[in-house]
């Protein structure tokens, strides 16, 4: 396990960072995620698990709320300002397989009714959801 799994992050700079409490990590991709958006100069601003969304788990019916992982705004290539409320996860949390067990599958399933929520929600407040996985991080840029 990498030395940085888990733990405080410690913001480099603190005007763009809009959370309520100091940002934790959770993985090295999240770790790796919070020094992007801490660094790079197109980040304008960010926060990490400071939305509650409503969402329905499928697995008890019971409502519960989702928390996910970052809002970012930050200025595209076009000049214009985009705000996201993203979530990083492994691949093989995000799609249901053949080779998954039930207890995986049932994983899944609760991870795609937050993101249905998220999506609705974030469509009514002007903002993209979005799901990184290490396929978005760790791509060679020649897609």
């Amino acid at each position: 396990m990498a030395k940085w799994a888990q733990g405080p992050y410690t913001v480099q700079n603190p005007a763009k960072y809009i959370g309520r409490s100091t940002p934790r990590y959770r993985s090295g991709w999240e770790h790796a995620f919070m020094r992007f958006c801490d660094t790079n100069e197109h980040v304008l601003q960010w926060a990490s698990e400071s939305i509650n969304i409503p969402y329905r788990n499928p697995l008890t019916g019971k409502q519960t709320i989702y928390v996910p992982d970052f809002l970012v705004v930050y200025r595209t290539k076009n000049n214009t300002v985009r705000a996201e409320v993203i979530e990083i996860k492994p691949s093989g949390q995000s799609v249901i397989t053949e080779k998954q067990k039930p207890q995986e599958r049932a994983v899944v399933a609760i991870n795609q009714a937050k993101w249905a929520a998220a999506s609705v929600w974030c469509k009514r407040q002007g903002l993209t959801f979005r799901v990184i996985t290490e396929k978005d991080m760790f791509h060679n840029g020649s897609t």
